[in-house]
């Protein structure tokens, strides 16, 4: 039987939600991707992507109301923008979603990009692992319980 209790707090505080909320938009999550691979300024933002302006200011504004990114001047009237703690954080959630696209949904050319992990020179095949014990974690061997 499911505790109604604890369904109830499940959904009212859901955090996936609230964090899609967030960055679940397309283009936020493309702004974050560029900005992981050291784009830093407005145009390179648009060149990149070819997102439309007021689109792309837009998400920035949110972005950096949000703490994932800040303004920081570069030169004299001119500002770039980096990532801050929180938006670093955010890094593992964009390489599992490159993964799962370069298997789920390929480009028939192969990977777009590969990570190479420096301390190694080896491809990065990220995980989620417990920082525990190390083993991976998957669907099928986590229990959910209230937080």
């Amino acid at each position: 039987m499911i505790d109604s209790d604890a369904l109830d707090r499940r959904f009212r505080g859901e955090s996936v939600g609230r964090a899609l909320d967030l960055v679940g938009e397309k283009w936020t999550l493309l702004i974050l991707r560029e900005a992981f691979f050291g784009v830093r300024r407005y145009g390179q933002f648009v060149r990149n992507l070819n997102v439309p302006r007021p689109t792309l200011s837009a998400r920035l504004k949110t972005l950096v109301e949000a703490g994932l990114l800040q303004r920081v001047p570069y030169a004299e009237d001119r500002e770039e923008y980096r990532l801050t703690e929180a938006g670093l954080e955010l890094f593992p959630a964009i390489v599992i979603l490159m993964k799962w696209g370069d298997r789920h949904v390929p480009d028939p050319d192969g990977p777009p990009i590969v990570l190479e992990h420096s301390a190694c020179g080896k491809p990065a095949d990220a995980f989620l692992a417990c920082r525990c014990c190390g083993e991976e974690i998957t669907a099928h061997n986590v229990t959910a319980h209230p937080g």
